[in-house]
């Protein structure tokens, strides 16, 4: 089991910036993914960015590609958002994920309580 904790949401005015954080407990030696994701009340969750855990490969949304920086550090098992030109419409709950398959690398096991981000216009 992976428990995961978000931290680090607010708000904020657009064009402004947030990093968003996520710690990672228990059994942290399965994960070979983390991921961000989003969600607004009434749509469906958002894929945001990826990282690999072993190497660092990052993949983003085309939606926050260039204002967004995923990165992590292994030793302290956390995985981080940096949210950089912030627009209203990056406005969601924000979720941390992590995958556990080296066959399905796009699939996750372990899903945090989520933070809140909130950017006014």
């Amino acid at each position: 089991q992976v428990q995961l904790v978000e931290s680090g949401g607010g708000l904020v005015q657009a064009g402004g910036s947030l990093r968003l954080s996520c710690a990672a407990s228990g059994r942290t030696s399965s994960t070979v993914v983390m991921g961000w994701f989003r969600q607004t009340p009434g749509k469906e969750r958002e894929f945001v960015a990826t990282i690999r855990w072993s190497g660092g490969n990052t993949f983003y949304a085309d939606s926050v590609k260039g204002r967004f920086t995923i990165s992590r550090d292994n030793a302290k098992n956390t995985v981080y958002l940096q949210m950089n030109s912030l627009k209203p419409e990056d406005t969601a709950v924000y979720y941390c994920a992590v995958g556990t398959s080296y066959y399905r690398p796009n699939e996750y096991d372990y899903w945090g309580q989520g933070t809140q981000v909130t950017v006014s216009s």
